[in-house]
């Protein structure tokens, strides 16, 4: 709607029915995929892990009842730190929930049928060398492949809901604590069988210690899809998710193979191993908040056009924002007007991205359809609130005062007694030019 910010309208046209939807057979796609490979990874996951226990003795069973029992309730606090990090423009529980299910069905599946299969193969050529090759080659790049294609995934067939690298790193931290859940499930339930107490010893380094670390490789992948979508370069769209899935791979490689030389070499590393991870943490926390700052510089000039109050600016650029429209701005349709502002001012940054980089986005068709939803939202928080709500006005240009015109014959009063003179001045002799015609009446031909 191009219309200049002074004859903009205080209010915006009645809302459409529905956001345009360029990427629904794309996203129709994307969901036969993935049902398609759950389903693949589910039967390869009870074969690989649940058939042998069920053929085996009590034991084992119970032995896997007493992994879950362990790894799932901590899996609820290392779900809720990413979350409560990614306090702008959260990602939906749908997305999540999709990617969580991804890391511990299919990737789980895939992953453990080749590293089974890589073992068997060089472990008939030697034991060590099956351990080896199996740990420090096969596990890192197989396992970082199938966790990535979740965050893949996302990037690409259902893109309207990921923005960046922080999108990129919150899909690939839930991929990955949903594989590391199930894998330690198997790690606890071999412990527990193992004589000599060594589930404790499993549980602090997996459980405590290192639960960051799948998330943490996944994430090099992540940073390397939100590079991706960022980015107006055309070799860095491509090149940065394959320089992000080989950054994962070597961090995944140098703690197994670590651990597999020596478990105290293990030991020795986790300050240093510690260390990235804080490091990593403080990178997320500021990569938030440039998300919140492009958020707000892309909202600005809604309130010149009669799109946001300021006191609604500052709540969606707030990081608390959803808790305070809980409170004080119509609870679940607050927090639906803050998310709604908040994917408004994203979907302008891509879009200004795009023009930059002279190609075509989809975020630029929801910009329209996203003001319209915010002018519906608020018309409904005005009647949870009884109308006791400040309404956005459109910015006017002031009106510039024209100066009196002046008289026909000059200034005020008229012309001075016998008229103006032949050069201008006043009163000119009787007679003359200025004081009437010349006797005989008239001018002299």
């Amino acid at each position: 709607m191009n219309v200049p910010y002074g004859q903009m309208p205080a209010a915006m046209p009645a809302p459409v029915k529905g956001r345009p939807d360029p990427e629904k057979t794309r996203r129709t796609i994307g969901i036969v995929l993935y049902a398609f490979f759950m389903l693949i990874g589910l039967v390869l996951e009870i074969v690989i892990f649940l058939v042998p226990a069920f053929f085996g003795d009590g034991d084992e069973l119970a032995a896997i009842g007493l992994g879950t029992v362990l790894a799932l309730p901590p899996l609820v606090i290392y779900l809720w730190l990413p979350w409560v990090i990614d306090r702008y423009d959260p990602e939906p529980w749908w997305a999540l929930a999709l990617v969580l299910a991804w890391g511990a069905v299919a990737a789980i599946g895939f992953a453990g049928t080749i590293n089974t299969l890589v073992h068997l193969v060089f472990g008939a050529i030697d034991p060590a060398l099956g351990t080896i090759v199996t740990v420090c080659m096969s596990a890192p790049l197989v396992e970082e492949f199938w966790k990535g294609l979740a965050v893949f995934g996302i990037f690409y067939f259902v893109r309207r809901e990921f923005d960046g690298v922080v999108d990129g790193i919150i899909y690939a931290t839930f991929v990955a604590l949903g594989f590391a859940a199930f894998e330690n499930i198997t790690y606890y339930s071999r412990a527990a069988l193992e004589p000599g107490g060594s589930l404790a010893g499993t549980f602090v380094i997996r459980g405590i210690l290192s639960p960051w670390g799948h998330p943490l490789y996944t994430s090099m992948t992540g940073i390397g899809f939100g590079i991706s979508r960022e980015t107006t370069k055309g070799w860095l769209r491509w090149m940065a998710p394959i320089f992000g899935y080989f950054g994962a791979v070597f961090l995944h490689s140098t703690w197994n193979t670590a651990a597999t030389i020596s478990g105290w070499l293990t030991l020795v590393m986790l300050p240093l191993w510690f260390l990235l991870v804080f490091a990593f943490l403080g990178i997320i926390i500021w990569l938030v908040r440039r998300k919140g700052k492009i958020i707000r510089d892309h909202l600005q000039d809604e309130l010149l056009l009669g799109n946001l109050t300021r006191w609604e600016l500052e709540l969606v650029c707030s990081a608390f924002g959803r808790m305070k429209a809980s409170f004080s701005y119509g609870g679940s349709t607050g927090r639906k007007f803050v998310a709604t502002a908040a994917r408004l001012g994203l979907c302008k940054w891509h879009s200004v991205r795009a023009q930059k980089g002279k190609k075509q986005t989809v975020s630029a068709d929801w910009i329209v359809p996203l003001r319209q939803e915010l002018h519906q939202l608020r018309e409904e928080i005005a009647r949870i609130k009884g109308g006791n709500i400040e309404r956005p006005q459109a910015w006017q240009a002031p009106r510039q005062q024209q100066p009196a015109p002046m008289p026909a014959w000059g200034p005020p009063g008229g012309p001075p007694p016998g008229g103006y003179g032949p050069q201008g001045g006043q009163g000119g002799p009787p007679g003359g030019y200025g004081g009437g015609h010349p006797p005989g009446g008239g001018y002299p031909r």
